[in-house]
């Protein structure tokens, strides 16, 4: 049995920046009523013409660059995401074709905000049974192109972008200095159908023809959310005999501040030990959790054998968790 092991992380925002005094000058709202609420003071926006395949073949090309693979060591691409360039084929494809991959399989997920810790379960699955030896996990979004930007509650949100992950196959012999295991220690993965209407994209192919826009009951996300993304970190620990004590860094899905902090207090976590992006990103969805692991990793705040939580919850309603040791 193997295990997955990350070995890179890569990380890509478009260049244009929307403050929330931007907003305020095209919609009825301020820049206090927005951080208030949300601890959200600007979001990244892609350019006319810059899809979610360019944003998450950068985020890939950086994550390989770190890992120190090239094109012909990935065997699987898996994208989360819920804003596709097309219907299809998956996203995962078109970067597969960008960064020059010319074997294995490429495919999509789609779980809305959940969507990457569904795309690194999956792939911690074909790690373990031997059917793929190094895959990318890539969570990208360009959330902006599904937005109703006349609907104050919901277009000052969410934001655009990509991270990405590289994991390798391990026979488990890498170990910390304390002789615990590193890689992927298990994920768990949940869903409820019946609360489709709280968080949902009003278009489809199949319904209306139409790609639609976002339509959401904050209220009631806010309620699911807190209650859902705590049973989720609650099955991580006691999956794997371990206590809120033993988490060195909690990497949650950035969506609300008031949600992280709640998370982060169930845990006893102080708040430097809470990754934080969602002030500047806003919420990407399914980019959210991969840019914000990037960024600690990048400057160093997760070391190895640092043992990292990541939760999420998004439309659907889905949600889960992931624990790695570092």
């Amino acid at each position: 049995m193997y295990r997955s092991l990350v070995t890179g992380c890569g990380a890509y925002l478009p260049s244009q920046i929307v403050t929330n005094a931007e907003l305020a000058k095209r919609i009825d709202t301020t820049d206090e009523w927005i951080r208030q609420r949300t601890g959200i003071r600007q979001r990244h926006i892609a350019a006319d013409g810059e899809f979610t395949s360019d944003l998450g073949s950068a985020a890939a090309r950086e994550a390989m660059a770190q890992a120190g693979v090239k094109p012909a060591d990935i065997d699987l691409i898996i994208c989360a995401t819920s804003t596709p360039d097309e219907t299809f084929p998956a996203t995962a494809t078109r970067i597969q074709t960008r960064l020059g991959v010319g074997q294995g399989a490429a495919f999509d997920v789609q779980a809305v905000c959940s969507g990457f810790v569904y795309g690194m379960a999956v792939a911690d699955n074909f790690v373990r049974v031997g059917q793929a030896k190094t895959v990318l996990v890539i969570g990208a979004e360009t959330f902006s192109r599904i937005l109703d930007w006349e609907d104050r509650s919901t277009c000052v949100l969410f934001g655009d972008g990509a991270g990405a992950v590289v994991l390798q196959a391990t026979n488990g012999v890498e170990k910390t200095n304390g002789a615990k295991a590193r890689g992927v220690l298990s994920t768990h993965l949940y869903a409820d159908g019946t609360h489709h209407d709280a968080l949902y994209v009003d278009g489809g192919p199949s319904s209306t023809k139409t790609v639609g826009h976002l339509r959401m009951e904050g209220k009631e996300v806010y309620r699911h959310a807190v209650v859902r993304m705590a049973e989720a970190i609650d099955a991580a620990l006691d999956a794997n005999g371990l206590t809120p004590g033993d988490v060195d860094w909690l990497v949650p899905h950035q969506a609300n501040i008031r949600i992280i902090e709640s998370m982060g207090r169930r845990l006893n976590l102080p708040g430097d030990r809470v990754v934080v992006t969602v002030d500047r990103h806003a919420n990407t969805s399914a980019a959210s959790i991969p840019l914000a692991l990037s960024e600690a990793v990048g400057d160093g705040r997760i070391q190895q054998g640092d043992l990292v939580l990541m939760e999420a919850m998004g439309g659907g309603f889905t949600w889960g968790s992931a624990l790695v040791r570092w």
